[in-house]
C-alpha cells in the first residue's frame, strides 16, 4: 500500500513537470540522431556542430524536466519553504554540458577553417536531417512562447507570440526560459548549417563550413552565460517583478481593514513567489478580530497559484502612510 501510495505521489509530480522541456527532450533526440548520420556519412563540420547542439539540448532538458520534477514537491519540516530553487541547480548542470560541447563546436569549427573537409555525400540526407530540425523545433518554440504567455500571465496568441516572448520570458520558469533560449539557437544553427551544407556543395567557399561551425559553438556559448546568470540569480534569490509586487499588494490593501504595508518583500524561487510582509491594521480591534483578518489576508494571496507560501505580520496603524508607489520602484 504504502509502495503504491508513493508510486502514485511521483506520477503526479511528474504530471506537473514543464512539459516544454520533456517535449524538446524527445524532439532533440531525433534531430540529433539524424543529424548525426548525416555528419557522418558527409563529413560536414556544420552537421557536426548542429547534431552537437541537438544532442547538448536534449541532455539539458532531460536534467531540466527531472529538475521541475523534483521542485514540484511540496514543503516539509525539514525544507519549510519548498523546493522551487532545485530546477535552478539543475539548470546550472545543464549549463556546464552546453559549455563543454560549445568548447568542442568552437574547436572543431576553427579545425575545419584551416584543414577544410572535402565535399562529402549525403546531401539529401543532410539537407533532410536540417529541414527536420527546423520543422521540429520551430514548432518546440512555438510552443514555448505560448508556455512564456501562460506563465507570464499575457494573453497573446499568433503572430504577437514572438514579440511578447521576448519581453516577458524573464518572468516564466526557469525550464521553459532554457527551453526557449536553447530552441532560438537550435533554429538559427539549423538555418545556418543548412546554408553551409548547400554553399559548400556546390560552391568552391569550402571554408563556410568552419565559419558556420564556430558561429553555431558561439551561440552555445551565449546560451550557456545567459542561462548560467538567470540561475546563479535564481540561486541567490532575487525580487519579484514590480507587476507581481503590485499585484500583491493590490490584494492586501483591497482589504477593509487593513490601513497600511509596513513593509513587503517578496522573492522568486523557481517559478514560484514567497511573500513576506507585515501590514497594518485599522486600530481598536480585538486580537481575535485581528487575526481573523490576518488569516483572510493570508489566505488571498496563498490562493494565487503563483504564491508558494505568505509570512504575514500584524501591527496597529502606526498613523504613518509607509507604503507608497515609489516601493514598488524596489522590485525588479
Amino acid at each position: 500500500m504504502a509502495q503504491q501510495q508513493e508510486r502514485e505521489h511521483w506520477l503526479a509530480l511528474i504530471k506537473k513537470g514543464n512539459k516544454s522541456s520533456a517535449i524538446a527532450m524527445l524532439g532533440n533526440a531525433v534531430i540529433a540522431a539524424a543529424k548525426g548520420v548525416g555528419a557522418a556519412l558527409s563529413g560536414s563540420g556544420a552537421m557536426f556542430a548542429s547534431a552537437m547542439h541537438s544532442l547538448a539540448d536534449c541532455v539539458n532538458q532531460g536534467f531540466v524536466f527531472a529538475g521541475s520534477v523534483l521542485a514540484e514537491r511540496k514543503p516539509n519540516r525539514k525544507f519549510p519553504t519548498g523546493f522551487g530553487r532545485v530546477i535552478n541547480i539543475f539548470c546550472m548542470v545543464a549549463v556546464i554540458v552546453v559549455t563543454i560541447m560549445a568548447y568542442e563546436t568552437i574547436r572543431e569549427g576553427w579545425h575545419l577553417i584551416h584543414h577544410p573537409a572535402k565535399a562529402g555525400g549525403a546531401f539529401w540526407i543532410n539537407v533532410g536531417a536540417l529541414i527536420l530540425n527546423l520543422v521540429i523545433d520551430g514548432a518546440i518554440l512555438f510552443k514555448v512562447m505560448k508556455e512564456i504567455a501562460r506563465e507570464a500571465r499575457i494573453e497573446a496568441s499568433g503572430i504577437s507570440l514572438i514579440p511578447m516572448a521576448f519581453k516577458h520570458v524573464s518572468r516564466s520558469a526557469p525550464p521553459t526560459r532554457l527551453v526557449f533560449y536553447e530552441d532560438l539557437v537550435a533554429v538559427t544553427g539549423a538555418f545556418l548549417a543548412l546554408v553551409a551544407v548547400v554553399v559548400t556543395t556546390f560552391t568552391a567557399f569550402k571554408a563556410l563550413d568552419g565559419i558556420v561551425t564556430v558561429i553555431i559553438g558561439v551561440l552555445m556559448v551565449a546560451v550557456a552565460f545567459r542561462v548560467g546568470y538567470d540561475n546563479m540569480v535564481g540561486l541567490i534569490g532575487v525580487a519579484a517583478p514590480r507587476d507581481v509586487a503590485e499585484k500583491v499588494s493590490s490584494i492586501i490593501l483591497s482589504d477593509q481593514d487593513v490601513t497600511d504595508i509596513n513593509g513587503l518583500r517578496i522573492i522568486q524561487e523557481g517559478r514560484y513567489y514567497h511573500v513576506d510582509t507585515m501590514i497594518e491594521l485599522r486600530s481598536g480591534l480585538s486580537l481575535a478580530d485581528a487575526d481573523d483578518i490576518k488569516f483572510r489576508v493570508q489566505d488571498q494571496l496563498s490562493s494565487d497559484p503563483d504564491i508558494s507560501d505568505v509570512v504575514l505580520g500584524i501591527i496597529e496603524d502606526n498613523g504613518v502612510k509607509n507604503w507608497t508607489p515609489e516601493h514598488l520602484n524596489e522590485f525588479s
